[in-house]
């Protein structure tokens, strides 16, 4: 392998994930390492990192572990087969989803701002 590696802690490191999610993303097949050491250690490239990055993005929208591989592999597919409009259809629609999420989410942050405000007048 000649594209640079990094090994499972500084990942975690780069990306602010624990070690703990990075083994179980891998036993389950969400994340797979590209490589591992004769020792059997995982190694992660730029694109692993980068497949993390949009995993960690998809947490506070409050995705499961389901629709993460769902999204993945939709990526993964249009990635190799651009052309394919079943798949960028889905696409879209996950990216619909993710925008009504947004706004939920946009909306508990302004309740919790407006809780946290009320509790500062109550001193």
């Amino acid at each position: 392998m000649t594209e640079e590696t990094m090994q499972i802690g500084k990942l975690a490191d780069r990306t602010g994930m624990s070690i703990r999610s990075l083994r179980h993303y891998d036993e389950i097949g969400l994340l797979v390492p590209s490589a591992r050491t004769d020792g059997g250690f995982r190694l992660y490239t730029a694109e692993d990192e980068e497949r993390l990055l949009l995993i960690r993005r998809m947490k506070p929208l409050g995705y499961s572990l389901e629709q993460m591989r769902e999204l993945l592999d939709v990526v993964d597919e249009l990635e190799a087969h651009p052309e394919n409009t079943e798949n960028r259809t889905r696409l879209d629609e996950i990216r619909a989803e993710a925008l009504e999420r947004q706004a939920k989410l946009r909306k508990q942050v302004a309740a919790a701002d407006e809780f946290v405000a009320r509790l500062a007048t109550l001193n």
